[in-house]
């Protein structure tokens, strides 16, 4: 992974120093709410319903073990013993108090971690697949553009203050693993006809009251001038973006606005102003960075391992967790683990300190000291070898992350909703609680098969209920939580936005709505093997609407 240099110790040391005297000036009464909110949140502070939260960047969701300890010490002396790992790679701390934020930053920068750009309208924490590095099917690893990305955007002069927050995500594989068009700007590392590695590159995505799914702007963009490129994309936005209404301001509403190929056109108007002028990444820079992601020295596995087969043969929760929780590795004789954060009841993307500490013993013992974190809030161990995973399987049965759920019906993303967010119409958390265990049936998840249900506590859409094959959103009505439903979104290579499928159901009864629709579902399927996804876009949408809601 990539270690700091001089530069990266320097700038994050300064902000620390910078931050700690606003935070005693707040203190001291010397600065108002209003004056502090936009200091805290370029550190990535924010104030919810109950206390200040902290948000920690996880670049490309790529940790080490000592810095998964670090954030595991800090949640037990400053918090309640737990953090939440987010949809955006990053880790939140939900109970912070005001006092200890310099020293939890100070702690963080000691690990070479930080909360810069987490929040505010600038370049946010750039996302990639949990696979990145591993995968047997990807053209490029993404974490190398990514980290040039992250040295580009941060504090950046003219995008630290844009209209409005920007997020960035790369996929490298044909399969996208990291939801790309739902994103600002999305990157699919791709090879033209000539065998040359560059990127495809979508603006406009986005979730929240207005989903949009991005339109691809340029279908290659040469490697070598990719950052000249997003310069040129990020130049446009901070011309014409909207900065007199917040609802309006995303670059989704401009490239809606303009249209596709006028945006595409400014920019690559822009592009040539720009190109060839030092904005793009100096000779040998990509190659010092690609060798901090240089392929560790795995051991040559020449012959399948026995004892796995055996112990899959011999333990059916085993083998049924292999099936869903461990993703083919390049390496011949090792495996990529997902560990679910998703146990039945329990609260998605949640981890004690102490389960924290388990996963990093586990990394050190059996996958090269390296933890990846999901945007989809779970966590990765991406170098296992086949003949270790019976062992960590069980060690994770000991912390209670052994459940062999990826994919299926209790994998569930929620937003923290109207426990903790001052935005939230409605509680995200218990329904997902409540659905999990409805569903705890192993036998019934796995008849069931992939199945993502994304929950969302109001219409900013944090729970990315629009790509959820089921997508809930929390609304309210005179001040009754209410539920609406969406099918058929999709936030792969073949991206979709969900449909509304009508009116709203109480929370009482929006378990049991999940379940008619599923129910309906396993009944039009047209065999085991077809997937909800595939079964709603075979169909669409009035079987389920007559199912829950009667013939109309």
């Amino acid at each position: 992974m990539y270690i700091y240099d001089k530069f990266d110790h320097a700038i994050t040391r300064e902000r620390v120093a910078e931050f700690s005297q606003q935070v005693t000036r707040r203190l001291a009464g010397e600065l108002s709410e209003d004056q502090f909110r936009p200091l805290r949140l370029m550190n990535g502070l924010y104030l919810q319903l109950h206390a200040y939260m902290l948000r920690v960047a996880i670049p490309y969701g790529t940790l080490s073990t000592k810095q998964l300890r670090k954030l595991a010490d800090i949640a037990k002396k400053y918090d309640r013993d737990y953090a939440h790992f987010t949809t955006r790679q990053n880790l939140q701390y939900n109970w912070i108090k005001l006092v200890d934020v310099p020293e939890i930053l100070a702690e963080l920068a000691s690990v070479e971690m930080h909360a810069n750009q987490t929040s505010g309208n600038c370049i946010r924490n750039v996302t990639a697949d949990q696979f990145a590095g591993v995968a047997g099917d990807e053209i490029e690893d993404p974490r190398i553009v990514s980290e040039v990305i992250r040295q580009w955007s941060t504090f950046h002069p003219e995008f630290s203050f844009l209209p409005r927050k920007f997020k960035i995500a790369v996929t490298g594989a044909p399969k996208d693993r990291a939801a790309i068009q739902f994103h600002d700007i999305g990157l699919h590392i791709v090879k033209n006809d000539k065998g040359e590695i560059g990127y495809a590159v979508y603006v406009g995505g986005g979730m929240g009251r207005t989903p949009v799914v991005a339109p691809l702007i340029n279908g290659f963009v040469p490697k070598a001038e990719i950052l000249s490129y997003l310069e040129a994309c990020l130049r446009v936005y901070n011309l014409y973006g909207r900065r007199d209404n917040i609802y309006k301001a995303r670059i989704k509403i401009l490239v809606r606005d303009l249209g596709p190929e006028e945006y595409r056109r400014q920019v690559d108007e822009e592009w040539k102003h720009i190109r060839g002028t030092g904005v793009d990444i100096p000779p040998g820079e990509e190659e010092r960075i690609r060798a901090f992601f240089a392929p560790p020295a795995y051991e040559k596995i020449a012959e399948p391992v026995a004892a796995f087969a055996e112990a899959k043969a011999k333990y059916n929760a085993f083998a049924r967790w292999v099936a869903t929780n461990v993703h083919p590795h390049k390496v011949p004789g090792y495996g990529a683990v997902t560990i679910s954060l998703k146990p039945i009841g329990g609260i998605p993307g949640d981890a004690s300190s102490a389960q924290m500490h388990a996963i990093a013993d586990l990394a050190d013992t059996y996958s090269l000291s390296e933890v990846r974190v999901t945007h989809v809030q779970n966590l990765v161990l991406p170098n296992v070898k086949q003949a270790d995973l019976f062992k960590v399987w069980q060690r994770l049965g000991e912390i209670g992350f052994a459940d062999g759920n990826i994919g299926l019906v209790t994998d569930i993303i929620a937003c923290p909703g109207l426990d903790y967010c001052s935005l939230a119409n409605a509680r995200s958390i218990p329904v997902s609680q409540q659905i999990s265990t409805r569903f705890a049936d192993l036998d019934r998840q796995h008849k069931i098969g992939p199945l993502q249900i994304k929950i969302s506590g109001c219409i900013n859409a944090c729970g990315h209920h629009h790509a959820g094959h089921i997508g809930i959103l929390g609304v309210d009505k005179a001040g009754v939580e209410f539920y609406q439903i969406t099918l058929g979104g999709a936030g792969d290579e073949k991206a979709s936005i969900g449909t509304l499928l009508g009116p709203g159901f109480a929370g009482e009864d929006i378990v049991d709505a999940i379940e008619k629709v599923v129910n309906t579902y396993l009944g039009l399927r047209t065999t085991a093997q077809e997937t909800f996804i595939e079964a709603y876009r075979r169909v669409g949408a009035q079987p389920f609407k007559e199912a829950l809601y009667g013939r109309r």
